[in-house]
């Protein structure tokens, strides 16, 4: 008998794999996510060794290279965020959760399903994304003759934060669609906060020494402290920061309380 929910959890799972990779969805937001990070990677390296320290930026050859690989997860975040948003959304949409439930009437355990199956895409987006910025940032310092670390144990570790980072952040976007199952509106506020309202209240929190503190728990603040770097440490480098676990654990906070909350609303409404 206690085999049964634990067979029940694997197909719900197989499933909700195969929903994602039968569409285009996973694999268009990969693409973009990738040049979109190599050329912001790539364009920064280029663009600090040109103006050097003189016009730009104070940034030492131990920061170089972790703050540009960094940007694998500080931009690209986004894209699992809109991921796990869309994919959960969509159910709602096209109405293909109905089936979904009527094969499988627990509720939980398909929203478990779907969170484990978009957190491996998370990670899967984390690897991309850090090899576009590492392949990216890495060529164009070795054209100006600059250390890329490669062989730094430290470097690689930090790319382990990030992809882990954004595997949580697909979760936190999968929770939000089953907070917001309407579409337009996840959509809309995953780029508004991510974008604006977030960017303006880290600047903010950094004013005072209370707000800092509380400034700290914002959900891009706790990633970039899981990974350990980011270009936004330049803008406000006193502003106070998590430890890399305390980090993980907010954001897995996030995706919690999103999905916990999402599941006593719309996840247990009347779908048909």
């Amino acid at each position: 008998m206690s085999e049964q929910p634990v067979r029940q959890l694997g197909h719900a799972i197989h499933a909700e794999f195969t929903k994602i990779t039968t569409t285009r969805l996973w694999w268009m937001l990969a693409l973009i996510m990738i040049v979109y990070v190599a050329l912001v990677a790539g364009g920064l390296t280029a663009i600090l060794a040109s103006v050097g320290g003189s016009r730009g930026p104070q940034i030492t050859d131990a920061q170089r290279a972790p703050l540009i690989y960094s940007f694998g997860s500080s931009i690209g975040y986004v894209f699992p965020v809109l991921l796990g948003a869309l994919v959960t959304t969509s159910e709602f949409r096209h109405k293909t959760l109905t089936p979904t439930f009527l094969a499988m009437p627990r509720r939980g355990r398909i929203l478990v399903a779907k969170l484990v199956a978009l957190t491996v895409f998370g990670g899967l987006f984390g690897v991309l994304a850090m090899a576009s910025s590492i392949g990216a940032g890495s060529g164009v310092m070795a054209l100006f003759s600059q250390d890329a670390r490669l062989t730094d144990p430290a470097i690689w570790a930090l790319a382990g934060r990030a992809v882990l980072a954004m595997a949580l952040w697909c979760s936190v976007g999968v929770g939000l669609g089953v907070l917001i199952p309407s579409q337009v509106a996840a959509i809309v506020i995953v780029l508004a906060f991510t974008q604006f309202v977030e960017p303006i209240l880290r600047f903010a929190s950094g004013l005072t020494d209370v707000t800092a503190q509380i400034g700290q728990y914002l959900p891009g603040s706790a990633s970039d402290a899981l990974v350990g770097s980011s270009f936004y440490s330049l803008t406000a480098p006193t502003v106070v920061g998590l430890d890399w676990w305390q980090g993980a654990l907010v954001l897995l906070a996030y995706a919690v309380a999103a999905s916990f909350l999402g599941f006593f609303t719309s996840w247990r409404r009347d779908v048909t």
